[in-house]
């Protein structure tokens, strides 16, 4: 036995050794015993099924029945709630070794549950930030009681909040937290491999930068043997349907799509074929969902089809195949959908590219070329989330029932969601009313209770908006949910949805209530919710120019067609890729494009610096940028030497996006949308090239 299972609790080497059948920890699981048990903060990093649950929940019960923490110790969150449906059992049962208990609390947990864990609380609260939130302004909740007893965080998926202002939401709650239960928090972060670990540890400790800090990341074999990629072009939906029926019979697959839209219809083609599909998605009704994740994982010869609802942790069982439609715009991504295969000994990781479109071939190949250089992303928690400064000084209002003028900063010590303008925040909120004054003490106003004070400031909770969408109902059972568009768009005929791939003919509309009773049908159904495709990386971008200059990613195989679709497009974009620089084209007669390959945010902030030679009226992408007719080389490169950085602009539709817009004063709104649409760093390096003027094509 090795020092770290030494170290566990005897409880649960008796069970490790009697129920797990295990003769030792996994490398990831040992490597964190120390660093946890010593209450360091730490970040683990292990792929998908490496065990990083059990890396930190082993040393927390272990300290717990060492130390005699009693009530909610420990809070394990995860930012879905389908993720803590499937670990908690598996958590109640490691607690249960030590006459412990984890229990669930999230939006779907019904009151009764609440009630038993209010009155009997279990040593481990599995939950989301927003039901964190939700707790800490609820009148039925006493935080300083329920979370007396609160000594460590782990949060799961960690790069999966900090990506986004969710990450920021949970921040500012753990600092609450802290203050509520009278100690720092260790914080436990997990995730799979990221480009900045020891950045990541850094955000995740919040104000709390003294506490030591430790990334465990043990070097594990299997996870460095040599994947099984291959890359194909089949040109549409319906012939990738026709591919995944053809290919791997007997097997589990799972099918990685980039839209709920694209999951419908491709779910819809692969019944036609007699293909036992199932599907996940977010508009899909919770039961829906676990129905299809249930089934799956009890059969064999089988596809599910999901969105990146399933890129996450989710049990669904022996997994033989991971096919990819299209290509997910991130190297970090590929990793956690890769990750899911391979886990059975004598099994390989694999992953299979069908690619409808040449932009999405070339958006495969430059992914993979990006991953086989040894790239993997940075995490970057977005700037300026001044927002949440103002979701959060209601929020503690809520909390405290009043707010100090001059003591409420203390609730977050050093952490950057306040910045210089949190002064100006914290004044536009009294005077346009969210906040209303009683001497140096302030209450929630009229303007908060309008703007969020329905179903008792559950509005409030959530940093994340979504457009209105309308529950689907087959007699009793939820369907899931669709946008307004499939409503209102003119059809000759009856209304046909496809929803969890399976045509529904609408027999009538609540307005009202927003609801959509529908009965079964045939065929004949159509899938849309409106959405906005991702931006792609300077990095991808430039490794998408590398494929087109000749390079191939090593290890990946491309089949027949995959190869001359590569070839055509190879021969389409000569003129806009070249050895020896970028590629300015000024013809004669229409507008001028600089080739950039400097991806999609950096664009966004060329465009907006040079407004003296750029087009203004131009949709952004990731490759080039539009000159103004006339411009010359000479031109642009006195435009580059002089060039003066400026945000992208940001219309007023735009900010029903930010959530919480509304509670900042309207210039600040803007600047804070402005500064994160566009990526100033990115947009340098495009400049700094002093070959961007080296070839200029005047013809």
């Amino acid at each position: 036995m090795s020092d770290a299972y030494q170290r566990l609790h005897p409880g649960i080497q008796y069970h490790l050794a009697n129920t797990l059948r295990w003769d030792d920890l996994r490398p990831t699981q040992a490597a964190a015993v120390a660093p946890v048990l010593d209450g360091h903060d730490c970040i683990v990093l292990a792929p998908t099924a490496g065990g990083k649950t059990e890396a930190a929940a082993f040393p927390l019960l272990t300290a717990m029945a060492s130390d005699g923490w009693e009530g909610v110790s420990v809070l394990y969150v995860c930012p879905l709630k389908a993720l803590l449906n499937n670990l908690q059992p598996r958590l109640h049962g490691y607690a249960q070794w030590l006459g412990r208990s984890a229990a669930l609390w999230h939006g779907d947990v019904g009151q009764p549950a609440r009630q038993r864990i209010l009155s009997s609380r279990p040593d481990i609260l599995l939950t989301t930030p927003e039901s964190l939130e939700a707790m800490l302004v609820s009148t039925k909740v006493d935080p300083r009681v329920f979370f007396a007893g609160l000594r460590a965080v782990v949060v799961d998926e960690i790069h999966a909040f900090a990506g986004d202002d969710r990450g920021w939401h949970l921040l500012a709650v753990l600092e609450r937290l802290s203050r509520v239960a009278g100690r720092p928090l260790q914080r436990i972060g997990l995730s799979a491999t990221v480009g900045n670990p020891e950045f990541l540890l850094s955000w995740l400790q919040g104000s709390f930068t003294d506490r030591i800090k430790a990334v465990v990341a043990p070097d594990v074999g299997a996870a460095s043997k040599t994947p099984d990629l291959t890359v194909d072009y089949v040109g549409s939906i319906v012939n990738a349907a026709k591919v995944i029926a053809s290919l791997h019979h007997g097997e589990k697959r799972l099918v990685f799509v980039d839209s709920r839209r694209r999951a419908e219809e491709l779910g819809s083609a692969l019944r036609e074929l007699g293909i036992t599909t199932f599907l996940s998605h977010s508009s899909l009704s919770a039961a829906e969902r676990r129905r299809s994740e249930q089934a799956f994982s009890d059969e064999r010869d089988t596809v599910i089809v999901a969105t990146s609802t399933l890129e996450l942790g989710i049990d669904i069982g022996d997994l033989d195949r991971v096919i990819q439609i299209g290509s997910p715009r991130t190297v970090a991504s590929f990793l956690q959908r890769l990750g899911r295969t391979g886990r059975r000994s004598g099994s390989s990781r694999n992953c299979l590219f069908l690619c409808v479109d040449d932009d999405s071939v070339l958006l495969a190949l430059g992914m993979l070329q990006a991953w086989s250089d040894g790239f993997v992303e940075p995490i970057e928690p977005p700037q300026s989330p001044r927002h949440i400064a103002a979701q959060q000084i209601l929020a503690l209002t809520l909390q405290e029932n009043r707010l100090g003028r001059h003591t409420w900063p203390e609730w977050w010590g050093s952490l950057p969601i306040f910045d210089e303008h949190a002064g100006e925040i914290f004044d536009h909120l009294v005077a346009d009313g969210y906040l209303n004054e009683d001497g140096d003490l302030l209450h929630i106003g009229p303007e908060a209770e309008r703007r969020f004070g329905h179903r008792y400031f559950s509005d409030l909770t959530a940093v994340f908006s979504a457009p209105p969408e309308f529950l689907v109902l087959a007699g009793r059972n939820e369907v899931g949910t669709i946008g307004t568009d499939l409503l209102v768009d003119k059809v000759d005929g009856p209304r046909v949805l496809l929803l969890a791939g399976r045509s529904w003919k609408v027999t009538h509309i609540d307005w009202k209530r927003r609801r959509t009773f529908v009965e079964p049908t045939d065929s004949g159904g159509k899938a849309k919710w409106s959405g906005s495709p991702s931006n792609i990386s300077y990095e991808i971008s430039r490794s998408i120019r590398k494929v087109l200059l000749g390079d191939e990613p090593a290890g990946v195989t491309l089949t027949g067609r995959a190869q001359s679709t590569l070839a055509e497009l190879r021969e389409s974009f000569s003129p806009a890729v070249n050895t020896n620089g970028l590629v300015v084209h000024l013809p004669s007669d229409t507008a001028g494009r600089w080739w950039t390959w400097g991806g999609t945010a950096a664009n966004r902030t060329l465009v907006a610096s040079l407004p003296q030679i750029v087009d203004p009226r131009q949709r952004v992408d990731e490759r080039s940028i539009r000159l103004l007719p006339g411009a010359t080389g000479q031109e642009l490169k006195a435009a580059i030497e002089s060039i003066s950085w400026a945000d992208p602009a940001v219309d007023r539709g735009a900010l029903a996006g930010l959530k919480f817009s509304g509670a900042l004063p309207s210039k600040l709104a803007k600047e804070t949308l402005a500064v994160r649409l566009g990526h100033r760093a990115s947009a340098a390096k495009v400049v700094q090239d002093k070959r961007v003027i080296g070839r200029c094509d005047e013809n």
